[in-house]
């Protein structure tokens, strides 16, 4: 076993709010050497644990605003959140499943709570991830995929009770259904209490998991607990993931794309001359329209 190594086993940093209705902790960049080149090409990753909302008629998240250069990846573990963008794409996302927003050339949209969830109200979760667009197609037109948690690969481990799902890119010969511009390996591990799951990607991926729900044992040895980020060293390939007590866990990596990263606020780029067109573009209106 070409095992990789653990980097670092990380605290869930102090939360803020994003809107009025994610509380999140913000892994990447907010925590010191996860600058937003470490995760490359998952270059941001904020993760709101589990709490209570109180049912309301007012529906929390996030007012109309702008992105440019990325993709946003929103993964819904409790609750119900739903989008609307000026691109066209909306849905909602419920218990499991992920809505892929691919704002490349610029988008404007909005997210918050689907709006009879948020009168009953209950148990909210969710990890949403910005992941990087290569130089060549940060300008493409933007697209929307809404990917149901019955419709992500499934594969069913040792015990015949624990499964991956995939997300986006491969496990085990099993394929997610993500599109990608960039090489994400994007699963869940769902993992009763004694079972194991084994990963393997390439040493130059940048990769780390979040445990979402339990606590787990990471290449045998190391004891993580929930809410607690590992990020692996850029040497060797496989590592295992053990339930001490039943288990989800958020395992990620990818291929970085090692272009120079300009960020300012909702735009990522790759240079500041890019970032000040982006805001040009957003107030002469070239992002579309939506109704907040």
């Amino acid at each position: 076993m070409n095992t990789k190594i653990i980097e670092a086993v990380i605290a869930p940093p102090p939360t803020h709010w994003v809107g009025d209705g994610f509380k999140v902790h913000n892994f990447i960049p907010g925590v010191p050497g996860l600058d937003m080149q470490k995760m490359d090409p998952i270059i941001l990753m904020d993760y709101n644990a589990k709490m209570k909302v109180a049912g309301s008629e007012h529906a929390g998240g996030v007012g109309v605003h702008p992105h440019r250069g990325f993709e946003t990846v929103t993964i819904a573990y409790q609750g119900k959140v739903q989008h609307h963008d000026s691109h066209g794409g909306g849905g909602i996302i419920g218990q499991g499943d992920v809505q892929w927003m691919t704002a490349s050339s610029g988008i404007l949209h909005k997210e918050y709570y689907e709006k009879e969830w948020a009168k009953s109200g209950g148990d909210f979760q969710m990890v949403q991830l910005w992941v990087n667009l290569p130089k060549e197609v940060k300008m493409s037109p933007p697209r929307y995929q809404a990917i149901l948690r019955e419709n992500m690969g499934h594969v069913v481990l040792e015990d015949m009770e624990s499964f991956v799902e995939i997300i986006a890119g491969e496990y085990k010969g099993t394929k997610g259904p993500a599109l990608t511009f960039s090489n994400v390996q994007l699963m869940n591990a769902r993992l009763k209490k004694g079972a194991k799951a084994d990963f393997s990607f390439p040493s130059r991926f940048n990769t780390a998991i979040l445990v979402i729900e339990g606590s787990v044992i990471v290449n045998g040895n190391e004891h993580v607990p929930a809410n607690y980020f590992v990020k692996f060293k850029n040497e060797g390939e496989d590592f295992s993931i053990e339930a001490k007590e039943n288990a989800l866990v958020l395992v990620l990596s990818g291929d970085p794309i090692r272009e120079p990263i300009a960020a300012y606020g909702p735009f990522v780029m790759n240079t500041q001359e890019e970032i000040r067109q982006a805001f040009k573009d957003f107030e002469d209106g070239k992002f579309g329209y939506l109704e907040d």
